[in-house]
Order: C-alpha cells, then structure tokens, then sequence
C-alpha cells in the first residue's frame, strides 16, 4: 500500500480525515426522525425551519450523525439513480453492534437486507422507510486485514445474524445504546461509470484506491483504511446527473486544518472543477450531482443548520 506521507499531500487528503454527518432529503420528516431514534438509537440534537424546509439534526452522545431535511414535494428514491448505496455506521465493540442490529431488526419499518463477513470487517444492512441503505458494522483490527498486489482483500462471505446476536447481544449496552459514541464510518455511493468517479474521488479529492478489482466497483479512503468512500454501478450503470429527488442531499469529510482545504482547492483549480469555499468548507458536486462538503473539525449541530 501507498504510504500517506508529505511528499504525497499536495495529491491525497490527509491521513486523518473522518467522515461526518449525512444529509438526506426525506418526505416524512416524523415517520424517518422516529425510526432512526428507534432503531438505531439516535437522538435529536437540534432542529431549525429554513425557509420552507424543516432541518432536524440526530445523533448519539452529542455526536451529529444525520440531517434530515424535510422536502415532502420531492418525487421517492429511485433505486436506479445515482445517489445513496448506505450510510455506514461504524461501532467500537461487537456487544454495541449487536444491541444495534437488534433495535433495527426489531422494527418493523425496517428491511433487512442481509449481513455479510468481509474479512476486514462484521456487517449487517437495512433499507429505512424511504428506501435508504443502512449499514451497521464493525472493523475487524487492522493488523489483521490482508493484502493482495497492494489492495486490501475484501469478501461478501456468510454472517449467521441470529449466531452474531446470540454470541454478542448484551442487554446494558441494549438499553444504553443512545449514549454510546457513534461515527460514520463510511459512504457507499450508486454511481454511473466506475471510472468517471475515480477520477472525481481520487484523482481529483484526493483519496486513494483501496481496491479497484471488485467487479463494477471501487473503494478508496485516506491513511490505509479499507475505505471511506465506495462507488459502485451495480444499480446505476450509466445514470446521468441527479434529478431532484428524496435521498442523499450531501457526503460530509472532516478534513484536520486550513491547510488540507488549500490543498485540496489547488488540487480542484488545477483539474477546472467548480467548488464553493467558505473558509470552513469547501462544497461541491460530484459527476452526478450528489454535493460533497469537505470541512475544518468542530461543527456540531447548530453548525449544520447553519450550513
């Protein structure tokens, strides 16, 4: 694997980056606030009407997690755009993954979508009330993930979820699990062309290809992780530009300094891409129109209504 050092950081985000809040546009503000206080044990943080739109921020231990943004006038999701695959939530130990899953499967708005050993980590997946992907998941330690010609090897081999649960579910963590820290461990996108987002997320942000043999998709991340980001075409071969729907409104990284932006807005002059910087964050879209904020460490809820 390639090393993250200074002599790369003019070209790739820094190794200490942290994926930050999702925004999803929803239609039901109430019915999408209560299931993810339900079953994945979110809290809301804060909550503010801009204009016509009511923002509603979640999260666990005063961690922002989630925007909701109610835009009841936006057609559904179509699961053939581009767009959202999930958003991963990423736990510490397996006993806070498994009270989680068992929220989630217990209900009964939830799909589950099946659970899968990938050799760098455990994962289970659900589809929410408005046909956005979920996954909760825990890394297995790093100095156990194996490599092939420098990619990191992954697999979708067999969870058993009821022997996950039985083996790992603990009752106080369950009944304590809205106080426990959360973080978005990763965004899994819907993309139209493999190779168009590789050039937007690697050659032009700066993350770094982790594995770019599966079929019909890539991962890539900063500092070695198995992935951040992943873009895959499995349902969206060849989609054009977003249409204005329900779904995901924005992918947000948390970047450590003033300087990591600067990096990155030569990086995006260079490549001619348009780009908003408002001194704490740096905006812009991806080929397909999904709005990607790049931002200084520190926003907390009030700062993503403000944003």
């Amino acid at each position: 694997m390639e090393q993250h050092t200074a002599a790369t950081s003019e070209r790739t985000l820094s190794s200490e980056l942290a994926m930050s809040a999702v925004t999803l546009r929803v239609g039901n503000l109430e019915t999408m606030s209560d299931y993810y206080a339900n079953a994945l044990a979110l809290v809301p943080l804060d909550e503010r009407a801009i204009g016509r739109e009511v923002h509603r921020v979640l999260g666990r231990g005063n961690v922002p997690l989630m925007r909701l943004v109610h835009m009841p006038d936006l057609p559904a999701v179509n699961p053939s755009d581009a767009g959202l695959f999930h958003t991963a939530f990423l736990f510490e130990d397996a006993a806070s993954l498994a009270a989680t899953v068992y929220r989630a499967a217990q209900d009964p708005r939830s799909q589950f979508a099946g659970s899968s050993d990938h050799l760098v980590s455990e994962a289970f997946y659900f589809t929410d009330p408005e046909g956005n992907g979920i996954e909760l998941y825990l890394d297995r330690p790093r100095h156990t993930w194996t490599y092939t010609n420098g990619q990191v090897d992954m697999a979708t081999n067999y969870l058993d979820p009821n022997a996950y649960l039985s083996t790992h579910l603990n009752e106080q963590v369950l009944a304590a699990a809205a106080q426990q820290r959360g973080t978005i461990g990763h965004v899994h996108l819907q993309v139209g062309d493999v190779a168009v987002a590789r050039e937007f997320y690697v050659d032009a942000l700066g993350f770094e290809s982790t594995l770019a043999m599966h079929p019909g998709a890539l991962f890539a991340s900063a500092g070695g992780y198995h992935h951040h980001v992943a873009m895959n075409t499995w349902n969206s071969r060849g989609a054009g530009p977003r249409a204005a729907r329900l779904g995901l409104g924005d992918v947000a990284i948390t970047l450590p300094g003033r300087e990591d932006l600067d990096a990155l807005a030569t990086r995006l002059r260079g490549r001619g891409l348009q780009f908003a910087d408002t001194g704490r964050s740096i905006v812009l879209n991806d080929p397909w129109g999904t709005q990607v904020t790049l931002e200084l460490p520190g926003a907390g809820a009030e700062d993503l209504l403000a944003a």
